[in-house]
Formats: structure tokens, C-alpha cells, sequence
């Protein structure tokens, strides 16, 4: 039988239990049957109630507890010396370790009733599931001074395989990915850490002042992992990232169970020796609260909710609530003889958010994903598809990479503690336009020239814009090609020609330019009959002009036109709708007379290129 301390170092109850775990264990191997496998059940719908299952060591049972009513549902009868239990992820199945019959009672939490028992190796005490469900694992003595942990396949109910570990496995707690288990060796005064996918220990963590460990709870975002020591009267916190011991902290006398709460700020330890549970701050690692509860508490939880922590009280046949915002017992619940263990189905994740909720169908878009309880998230899928790059931020923060994907809208589900909900809708969207040529690369600012816009992933095309102007008209012929009719432009320069579709708008690039050119223009001027009169110093001149838009063949309105005979002008005048200006001014009759003549002129505008036009004056008398 496994070894254990003397009467001055050890805990008299775990020996006494020992002795006759050993006795029950050989009249189990005499009966031979008791641990057959049976067919694993068919899954069924969650309860609306989350029972925490509590193993009762002189009971032979489990009791059932529910938090919501703060009443007990039932008690079901399992194997010998029930020494752990823990419950599936997906809250289907309560595994139960009987220490005195070699064996795991499986308890269909539906019913709370057994539906099968799983042979094991000889005195199996913690059981512990992986985070997808798919493996248990239980402690078990292997050997004189040699402890093991048998591997579980769910699926089938069969040990696959057994991992030698230190002396007398206490605890196991599974880190939030499932890579690694870690052990508690109560005797072995280690901690072995198990590597899951090859079921080898590649590491083994002990200190002189960490004796003894005998609970074991990792934390939500698996960076530690906190054991308590019972002999050492303290609390070691792992760096599970070199595996080393990073602090050892005081607390009660003989710690035992250990639990962290649901966002990691906080530890829970329950003192045998000194009948209360410690608080630790996480962060500070130091106690910030002592909790007194029952007699001999030895196992501890925290509820997945965050509002309460259960705790077993041995000595006294009871469980005890306490309330974490007041650190308070709120209730002391009879259950079964001697509560040793306790375990409840991890809170069920909920999304109520997803964003980006679209992107294109060659996927790589990193979409944020909100919710609570999301801290196991293991997968994420698009319409059935693996997201990459699934990244846990935090209990209520998931990241990931979409997936490609044909265009259109897919269901988003997320998979965490081996339960998979909705996630939302994602919509898949061709990829945006692009435009990669554009021909002919300019034309007049009044519009109407017919450009070819070619490109990628036109088809669908809704816009296309010169600028910010929408094109007069367009036409898509395929996937590269568009022709679009250019619009009037206020001003010449260049615009970026733009093609929008339902995935996008195109970006702006060099290869999108189209310039406008100002439209050419023309002045025409008519000759003025003027009369002078002997000795007459001054004349009035009735001048007009009409400027056209030689492009598109219109007259040109709010222009101004300045009329000058030889180097005086004589006045100025705007065109109206159609395009004439006139206007009268006084010029010099030797002004006149020497120059017979006078000048029209537009000095140009954005859109509109310069222009000028004379014509005669012609004396009459």
C-alpha cells in the first residue's frame, strides 16, 4: 500500500481512510465485476440547475446540491470511499473516484443516476477532466513510494494509459488549453507536470518549504497554478512558464483545497487544521481575508458565477456558502459523511457580440468576439470552418482569424469547457474592387467622354465616381472592365476614378487617375457703327460680345469679358445665358480714331480655357 507520514506530520483522517480504502480495494479486486465498463451514454440537454456534487468519503455517495434553492436535490449511491469527483465540461457526466473500489462511477447528471463505472488502477482519489472533455485523469497508487495517473478516453470509458507521477497523488488540475497536468504528490512533497499529448512528465517542481502538497487549482488564464502545502502550513504559486515555484505564501493551519475565482483575482485555501478558508489576493499574493467555516474543511469552489464559494466541512457532515462580497458563510447545508470533494460544471460561455460581423471571402479578418465565461474557449468555427489564431483575451474576450470562405452569410459558433453555442452571423463579401487602369487618362472638364475603367472584382459594381462626382452613366461588361461616362467637372486637374461594390470601394492609386483638361473657348465680336462729330473730344461706345464653349458647343453664362480699344478699356460686362456680355463706356475720339477697332477678352476660369476677339469700329460722318 502507498506509504504515508507518521502521526506527527500526516493527517490522521486521510491514514485511517487509507487503511480502509486498502481493505475495500481487495475485496473489489475478489469480486472482479464491480469495474466493468459500460457503453458510454448518449448526450443529452443541459439542466437549467448547475448542481454542485459533493463525494461523501464514509457515505459511499454523492450528494447533489443546488445553489440556486440553497437545497439539496438527491444523494446518489456510487463506489467505496468516494474521494474525488469532478464534472465534464459540458455538464453532461460527474466522474467520482472510489478510493476502496478501484473504480469511477459515472453519474448522468440529467438523472442523477449511474450510468456506468470505469475500472481503474488500485486507489484512485482526484479525477480531473481535460478542458474539451475528451480525457480524464485520476491519481492512483502504482507502488510502494510510486503514484500514477490513469488516462481516461471518455469516448470509450477505458484507461489508455498511466503516467508514473510522485508518491501519493492528492490533486490534478489541467491547465485552461489542456497541454499540461499538473499533480499534487502529497507524499512525494512534489508537483509532477504531465505533458497531455505524449503522457510524460517533463517536469517536477518541489521546494524544502513546500511539504506535502495537498490541493491543487490552476488559474483561468493558466499562467500559475496555485497548491497548498499541509505540512508546511502555506500556499507555493508556480510560474507555469519556467515551472518554478515564483512564491510561497503563509496561510492556516494544514491547507488543503484550494480554488480560484472565476476572473483569477482571488484563491481560495481551506485550513483543516484551523477551520477556516484564507482569501489570497492574486496579485499581491498575500492573504487579504480569513473566512471561518466548519469543522475539518477540506474541499473548496468557487462557483463559476463569481458570487459564492462552497466548502466542505468533514468534521461536521456540512457544506458551507460563503459569499465572496462580504466573505461571509451565508449558509451551512447538512449533507453527506464526511464531505471530502466537491465539483460543479463550468458556467456555460454566452456571446453577445461579434465584430467585425463581414469581411472579404479570402478571410485573414481578425474579429473580436464578447461574451462571458469565455476563458476555455478551444475553438471557433465559420459556417463549419476553423477560425486560426484563436486567441483567449480574457474570461469575456476571444480573438480570431476568419477563415476563407464562398461570399455569403455563415453561422459563427464558439466551442469553450466542451460546450459549443452561437456566436452570431457572418456575412462573406466578394473582395473590394480594385481599378488598375483607366483609358483615356484625361478629357474635357465638361464631361461626356466615354473612359474605360479596368480592374478587378467589378461585377456588382453600385457606383463609380470621377472625384467626388458620380459618373453620368456606366456599364460593367465583366469582372475587369467598366466603361463609365465622365461627368462635368468644376475645375481641370486630376480625380481618382473609384468603382464601388457591395464588398467595398476601390483605393485610390496612381493607376486610377483621370485628368481634366479645360474646355477650349471662343469669342465673337461684332462690328460697331459709331459717328463723330467735328471737335467731339469723347464717344460712347455700345460694345458686346458672345462666348461659346467650343467643346460641347454651348453658350458660356458668368463669364466676364473685358472690352479694350487699343490700351484703354472701356468697360466690362458678364455673359448671360447665352453668353453675351454688352456693355457701353466713354473712350477718346484719338483713341478711336487711331485705333478703328476694339478688343473682347476672357481671362479663363477652372474649367474654361482664355479666349479673346476683336472687331472694327466703323465711323460714319
Amino acid at each position: 500500500m502507498a506509504l504515508v507520514p507518521d502521526s506527527r506530520t500526516g493527517r490522521p483522517r486521510r491514514r485511517r481512510r487509507l487503511r480502509r480504502a486498502t481493505a475495500a480495494a481487495v475485496a473489489t479486486a475478489m469480486l472482479g465485476t464491480l469495474g466493468a465498463v459500460l457503453p458510454a451514454v448518449t448526450a443529452h440537454a443541459e439542466s437549467a440547475v448547475r448542481p454542485v456534487y459533493i463525494a461523501n468519503l464514509r457515505g459511499n455517495s454523492v450528494t447533489a446540491y443546488d445553489p440556486a434553492s440553497g437545497t439539496v436535490i438527491t444523494t446518489v449511491p456510487v463506489g467505496s470511499f468516494p474521494e474525488g469527483v469532478t464534472v465534464s465540461p459540458d455538464g453532461t457526466q460527474a466522474y467520482v473516484a472510489n478510493n476502496g473500489s478501484d473504480s469511477v462511477s459515472v453519474i448522468d447528471t440529467a438523472t442523477n443516476t449511474v450510468s456506468g463505472t470505469i475500472a481503474v488502477g488500485r486507489l484512485p482519489g482526484p479525477v480531473s477532466f481535460a478542458p474539451d472533455g475528451a480525457h480524464a485523469y485520476v491519481g492512483r497508487f502504482l507502488g510502494p513510494g510510486i503514484g500514477g495517473v490513469d488516462v481516461i478516453d471518455t469516448a470509450t470509458r477505458t484507461v489508455t494509459a498511466t503516467v508514473q507521477v510522485g508518491n501519493q497523488p492528492f490533486a490534478i488540475g489541467l491547465t485552461p488549453d489542456g497541454r499540461r497536468a499538473y499533480v499534487a504528490n502529497f507524499v512525494g512533497s512534489s508537483v509532477s507536470v504531465i505533458d497531455t499529448a505524449t503522457n510524460t512528465v517533463t517536469a517536477t517542481v518541489a521546494r524544502p518549504d513546500a511539504r506535502t502538497p495537498s490541493g491543487l487549482a490552476v488559474a483561468p488564464d493558466g499562467a500559475h497554478v496555485y497548491v497548498s502545502n499541509f505540512n508546511s502550513n502555506n500556499l507555493s504559486v508556480i510560474d507555469t512558464a519556467t515551472d518554478t515555484i515564483s512564491a510561497v505564501v503563509p496561510v492556516g493551519g494544514g491547507p488543503a483545497g484550494v480554488t480560484v475565482s472565476p476572473d483569477g483575482h482571488l484563491a481560495y485555501i481551506a485550513n483543516e487544521n484551523a477551520n477556516t478558508v484564507s482569501v489570497l489576493d492574486t496579485a499581491s499574493v498575500s492573504v487579504v481575508a480569513t473566512v471561518p467555516v466548519g469543522s475539518i474543511p477540506t474541499a473548496v469552489l468557487a462557483d463559476p458565477d463569481g458570487g459564492a464559494v462552497y466548502v466542505t466541512n468533514g468534521g461536521g457532515n456540512t457544506l458551507s456558502v460563503i459569499d465572496t462580497a462580504t466573505n461571509t458563510v451565508t449558509a451551512t447545508v447538512p449533507v453527506g459523511n464526511t464531505p471530502f470533494a466537491l465539483a460543479t460544471a463550468p458556467a456555460a460561455p454566452a456571446v453577445t457580440a461579434l465584430a467585425p460581423d463581414h469581411g472579404p471571402s479570402a478571410g485573414g479578418t481578425t474579429v473580436t468576439i464578447t461574451g462571458s465565461h469565455l476563458a476555455g474557449t478551444r475553438a471557433v468555427d465559420f459556417g463549419g470552418t476553423p477560425a486560426t489564431g484563436v486567441t483567449v483575451v480574457n474570461s469575456t474576450t476571444v480573438t480570431a482569424t476568419v477563415p476563407p470562405h464562398p461570399a455569403g452569410a455563415v453561422d459563427v459558433t464558439l466551442t469553450a469547457s466542451g460546450r459549443t453555442v452561437p456566436a452570431g452571423r457572418y456575412t462573406y463579401q466578394d473582395p473590394a474592387p480594385t481599378v488598375t487602369g483607366i483609358a483615356p487618362a484625361q478629357g474635357p472638364a465638361a464631361g461626356g467622354t466615354a473612359v474605360v475603367i479596368t480592374g478587378t472584382h467589378l461585377t456588382g459594381a453600385t457606383a463609380v465616381a470621377f472625384g467626388a462626382t458620380a459618373a453620368t452613366s456606366f456599364s460593367v461588361e465583366s469582372d475587369t472592365r467598366i466603361t463609365a461616362t465622365a461627368p462635368a467637372a468644376s475645375a481641370a486637374g486630376p480625380v481618382d476614378v473609384t468603382v464601388t461594390t457591395p464588398a467595398g470601394t476601390s483605393t485610390a492609386t496612381a493607376s486610377d487617375r483621370y485628368t481634366y483638361t479645360r474646355d477650349t473657348t471662343r469669342l465673337t465680336a461684332a462690328p460697331l457703327l459709331l459717328s463723330i462729330a467735328p471737335g467731339q473730344l469723347s464717344v460712347n461706345l455700345n460694345l458686346s460680345a458672345t462666348l461659346t464653349d467650343t467643346v460641347t458647343g454651348l453658350p458660356v453664362a458668368g463669364a466676364t469679358i473685358t472690352f479694350t480699344v487699343g490700351s484703354t478699356t472701356v468697360c466690362t460686362a458678364v455673359t448671360g445665358a447665352n453668353g453675351t456680355a454688352a456693355c457701353s463706356g466713354p473712350c477718346p475720339v484719338l483713341t478711336v480714331l487711331l485705333n478703328l477697332g476694339y478688343t473682347a477678352a476672357y481671362a479663363g476660369g477652372p474649367a474654361l480655357q482664355p479666349a479673346t476677339a476683336s472687331a472694327g469700329l466703323i465711323r460714319i460722318g
